[in-house]
């Protein structure tokens, strides 16, 4: 898929950037093709057997990485598998090379590479790219957020009940009791769907697109959500965080169902 011929000519000043972040996108995503369902994938574990990291994952942040020092030299990074690079300089890009790499690790097709942009501290534009599924969204502050050309919103969804929702469960739910297990349980019985797609910038893209109603999730990564969370907000999705001391968590919901997903959420 070229997604090269997906910017938006109302981009304005970002259409550089924009393009460079595609450019990136694109050729992470044909690094995660070349292991795709491969024999022999090569693999490792991080901070425990949940937390799984593959070469698909090494060489897509090693492009992106060189990309960047040759083109960019004056911004600073963080991504996900080398950690910062001069992280409070005024641009800043926010790189997960392969979200969603458990699935990939399995032969699972919902995987990504998410590629955020910030200007002091701020998030400017954000592109995720699914390769297999040949799915881009991408977004510019101020400006909107599209899906493989598209102008993208989300939902208007207003019964819960009728409600498709997504999550996820953090990597330390085995040793903290905030592990969203008993959310989970409280919002299957008031939803019609609850679906678990193992990629948060895909469910937040999904969001963003009306795929999914709403998503929770906790102690995500700033790598997690930074594109996602533009993406989702350029859409008209509501986005509050909902823990103080778990990291990044959020929830990401359609207007109207926000305040009744909240009171399951964080009953008072």
């Amino acid at each position: 898929m070229n997604i090269s011929k997906l910017i938006p000519d109302n981009s304005g000043d970002y259409k550089q950037l924009l393009s460079a972040a595609f450019t990136m996108a694109e050729n992470a995503g044909r690094i995660h093709m070349r292991y795709f369902r491969k024999n022999g994938l090569e693999q490792s574990t991080k901070l425990n057997d949940s937390d799984v990291v593959t070469v698909a994952d090494k060489e897509a942040e090693a492009f992106i990485l060189n990309f960047i020092h040759q083109h960019f030299p004056l911004h600073g990074i963080i991504s996900e598998e080398s950690g910062k690079e001069h992280e409070n300089r005024e641009w800043r890009w926010i790189i997960d090379p392969l979200d969603g790499t458990t699935n990939f690790s399995m032969g699972l097709p919902a995987f990504c590479v998410s590629i955020g942009l910030e200007h002091n501290k701020e998030t400017v534009l954000g592109v995720v790219f699914a390769p297999y599924l040949g799915e881009c969204f991408y977004a510019v502050k101020g400006i909107g957020a599209w899906f493989n050309g598209k102008v993208i919103r989300c939902s208007d969804k207003v019964q819960l009940s009728k409600a498709v929702v997504a999550t996820g469960m953090p990597y330390d739910r085995n040793d903290n009791p905030d592990n969203n297990l008993s959310e989970i349980c409280k919002m299957a019985l008031c939803v019609r769907g609850v679906r678990r797609m193992g990629s948060a910038a895909i469910d937040l893209c999904y969001t963003a697109a009306g795929f999914f109603d709403a998503y929770w999730e906790l102690n995500l990564n700033r790598w997690d959500v930074s594109a996602g969370q533009l993406i989702a907000k350029e859409a008209g999705v509501i986005i509050e965080s909902i823990r103080n001391n778990r990291n990044h968590s959020i929830l990401a919901s359609n207007p109207h169902l926000h305040s009744s997903i909240r009171k399951v959420l964080l009953p008072e």
